[in-house]
């Protein structure tokens, strides 16, 4: 187990994705170079990528599916995203990847008045649960059911950016909002199968 930072050494993530573009070596790096820049903060960028493009229509199927990958690395315990080979060797163009943070560094600088670190060894104890409660979601976002996948998304969002600054008071807060859109969800499909059942007895 990692020992926990003090808030006051947490740098915010707006200035840290600002500084790595100082230490990019040549006009390309690897998107495992990113990874490897963001260390333990690689878990909330790829979630919050994947919460955003879940919100899309038609796209929560797939990222339901491809959400199972970091969900999993985070049951293991692991403290970083690690990327399939192939993946992690593809390349981006320095000058757009500054494009890139240029438009998301001042939207994580507004979220992070609101989102700051607090009690940082809560994602040590709670890591296997965040995990589990990520799967589980990204379950519910193959659920074929017309906006299923807006709330879902949206409390993997709020998962993300706790990671992504450390806020443990935010964690919790997707935890239980998590533990509710689970329990909401497992009700509805109880009571489809129930439904289903006095429609038509024969398929007992």
């Amino acid at each position: 187990m990692r020992p926990a930072r003090s808030p006051p050494d947490l740098v915010p993530t707006s200035v840290h994705v600002s500084r790595m573009l100082d230490r990019a070596d040549g006009a390309r790096v690897s998107i495992g170079w990113l990874i490897a820049e963001l260390g333990d903060r690689s878990f909330g960028l790829t979630l919050l990528v994947m919460a955003i493009f879940a919100l899309m229509p038609g796209a929560s199927t797939l990222v339901g599916v491809l959400i199972a990958w970091p969900a999993i690395q985070l049951v293991l315990g692991h403290h970083k995203v690690l990327l399939p080979r192939l993946l992690a060797r593809r390349e981006l163009a320095v000058e757009r990847l500054a494009r890139v943070i240029a438009v998301v560094v001042p939207r994580l600088a507004w979220m992070e008045k609101l989102i700051r670190p607090r009690s940082p060894a809560l994602f040590e104890m709670t890591r296997r649960m965040t995990g589990t409660a990520v799967l589980l979601l990204g379950l519910t976002l193959i659920v074929p059911m017309p906006f299923s996948q807006v709330v879902p998304a949206l409390i993997i969002m709020v998962l993300a950016l706790a990671y992504l600054e450390e806020d443990g008071l935010a964690l919790l807060l997707g935890l239980l909002a998590a533990l509710c859109s689970l329990a909401v969800m497992g009700a509805a499909v109880w009571g489809a199968v129930e439904t289903i059942d006095w429609i038509d007895p024969a398929t007992h």
